[in-house]
C-alpha cells in the first residue's frame, strides 16, 4: 500500500475538494415538478399518472408495445426470469421456483442482479465466459455450453457497462437450440445495436427485456426497473405479480404467488422528469469517454471496447484496462489486496487507492460469478469447453478464463456526467504518475 500525500510521484497534486463520483444522480429540476404533482393529487403509492405517463414514454422510445413499471430493475429481472421459467416448464407449486431442476446459462461478468433471480427461482445458472470485443458473453464460449448442456432453455444476458454485446450471434445460438433470451439491459437504456441491418435499442433483443433506474443509472427515479416485451399476455402476468398478485375480487384474493415489486408514483415522477434528459446525458458520458481515451493514449492501457460497426453505446461508465506486461504485482483475497509499486507499471487497485487519496471515485471492474463464493460449486464454460479443473500435475491446459483476466487488469474510472474537463484532465495525471 503506498502513502499518496508522501509519494513524489504526486507532488503538487491537491485533493479535489468536492467529491468526484463514480457515477451520481443528476437532477435538472423537472423531477420536482412531477413529484409535487404526485403529492398534491395524493396518488403517491403504486398507481398513478406519472407511472401511466413513463410506461407510455418508455414503451415509445425502447420500441416496445408494453412496459411495466417495477420497484427496480432487479424486480424486472426476478419477473422476467419467473416467466421465462414458467413458459419453459410448467406453473410451479408455490413453494417451488419456476426453474427447480433446471440449469440456465447467465453471463458472467456482470452485477449479482443479473443472476441471483435463477436462484430465487429455484434453478442453477451455469456461467459463461466473456469476450474480448465488448466485454459481452463470448458467442463460442455458449456454443460450447450447448455441447455440454444441451437440454438448456434459458440464457440471461447482460449488456456491460452501457455496451451491446453479440446479440445477433448469441440469438442465433440460442434459436437454434430452442433456448428463450431474458436481456439484462440494466446499464445500457439509450444504447443501440445493429440486429439484421437496422438499428434497434437494447431492452428490445431478448424475449422478456429489462431496464433499470437505479441511482447512478444514466436515467434515474433512485430506484425503480422496468420489464419489457410486445406481448401483451407476458405484461399482464408481470403486472398481476408485481403487486401480489391480487385477483379481481372485493376481497384479497389469490390464485398465485406474488410480490410487491410496483414502482412508487414517487419515483416514477423522477423519471418522468428524467426522461427528457437521455440524448443530453449519452452525449456528456460519450465526452468522458472521448477525453479518457485521447489522454490515456500515450500510457500502456486500453479503454472498455465496443464494435463501432454493431453497436452505439450509452457510455455509461469509462473503463480501462492495463496491459499485460505493464501491470505491477497485485493480489485480492477475500476482501483485502496488496499490491506493491513498479517503474513505468502500475495496477488496478493502485491506481483506484490513488484516485480515492485525491477524493475521486472508482470501482473494481465485476468480479466474475464464477470466481464469487455463493457461486463457487457452479458450472464456468469458456471457448475451450469445461472451465474448472482442466488442468492437474501431469496434464498442461491454457487455463483461458477472459473475464477474470478483465477483473484483474480492469477498472472503472470516474464517469459522472457532471464532471468537469479540468477534474478529467487531473484524474488522467493521476493515472499518468501512477506509472512513473
Amino acid at each position: 500500500m503506498n502513502q499518496f500525500s508522501d509519494d513524489p510521484r504526486f507532488a503538487g497534486i491537491l485533493p479535489f475538494e468536492k467529491r468526484v463520483w463514480l457515477s451520481s444522480p443528476t437532477m435538472h429540476g423537472d423531477e420536482q415538478r412531477w413529484v409535487d404533482d404526485a403529492i398534491r393529487s395524493n396518488w403517491v403509492s403504486t398507481v398513478g399518472e406519472n407511472i401511466n405517463e413513463v410506461e407510455r414514454q418508455i414503451a415509445s422510445f425502447i420500441g416496445c408495445k408494453y412496459a411495466v413499471a417495477l420497484s427496480c430493475g432487479t424486480a424486472a429481472l426476478h419477473l422476467a426470469t419467473r416467466l421465462a421459467g414458467e413458459k419453459l416448464y410448467g406453473q410451479a407449486q408455490p413453494n417451488q421456483g419456476t426453474l427447480q431442476g433446471h440449469r440456465v446459462f447467465c453471463s458472467d461478468m456482470t452485477f449479482s442482479a443479473s443472476i441471483n433471480p435463477v436462484a430465487y427461482e429455484d434453478g442453477e445458472a451455469v456461467f459463461i465466459d466473456t469476450e474480448r470485443d465488448c466485454w459481452g458473453m463470448d458467442p463460442v464460449a455458449l456454443e460450447k455450453a450447448f455441447e455440454v448442456y444441451p437440454d438448456v432453455r434459458l440464457v440471461v444476458i447482460a449488456h456491460l457497462y452501457g455496451t451491446p454485446g453479440k446479440m445477433e450471434e448469441l440469438k442465433a445460438i440460442c434459436d437454434r437450440h430452442g433456448a428463450l433470451i431474458v436481456e439484462d439491459a440494466a446499464e445500457s437504456l439509450g444504447a443501440k445495436y445493429r440486429l439484421n441491418g437496422s438499428w434497434v435499442e437494447t431492452g428490445t433483443l431478448g424475449d422478456y427485456n429489462c431496464i433499470s433506474f437505479n441511482g447512478n443509472k444514466i436515467i434515474t427515479g433512485s430506484a425503480g426497473g422496468m420489464f419489457l416485451t410486445d406481448c401483451e399476455e407476458d405484461a399482464k402476468k408481470v403486472r398481476k405479480w408485481s403487486t401480489q398478485s391480487r385477483e379481481a375480487a372485493l376481497w384479497y384474493q389469490h390464485e398465485e404467488i406474488g410480490y410487491n415489486y410496483r414502482m412508487s408514483n414517487i419515483i416514477a415522477g423522477i423519471v418522468r422528469g428524467q426522461l427528457s434528459y437521455l440524448d443530453e446525458h449519452m452525449a456528456q458520458k460519450k465526452a468522458i469517454y472521448e477525453r479518457y481515451r485521447a489522454g490515456l493514449a500515450d500510457l500502456p492501457v486500453k479503454m472498455n471496447p465496443f464494435d463501432a460497426e454493431k453497436s452505439k453505446p450509452n457510455f455509461w461508465l469509462s473503463c480501462m484496462t492495463i496491459d499485460e506486461d505493464a501491470m505491477a504485482p497485485q493480489v485480492r483475497g477475500a476482501k483485502d489486496y496488496l499490491y506493491r509499486t513498479a517503474p513505468y507499471k502500475s495496477s488496478p487497485m493502485e491506481i483506484l487507492d490513488a484516485l480515492a487519496a485525491f477524493n475521486a471515485e472508482g470501482r473494481p471492474i465485476w468480479k466474475p460469478m464464477h470466481l464469487q463464493p455463493i457461486y463457487g460449486p457452479h458450472a464456468f464454460i469458456t471457448a475451450e469447453g469445461n472451465g474448472r479443473a482442466r488442468t492437474n500435475a501431469y496434464i498442461a491446459g491454457s487455463g483461458i478464463d477472459v473475464g477474470a483476466d478483465i477483473f484483474d487488469r480492469g477498472l472503472c474510472l470516474p464517469s459522472d456526467n457532471k464532471l468537469m474537463p479540468e477534474q478529467q484532465d487531473q484524474i488522467i495525471e493521476i493515472i499518468h504518475r501512477c506509472f512513473d
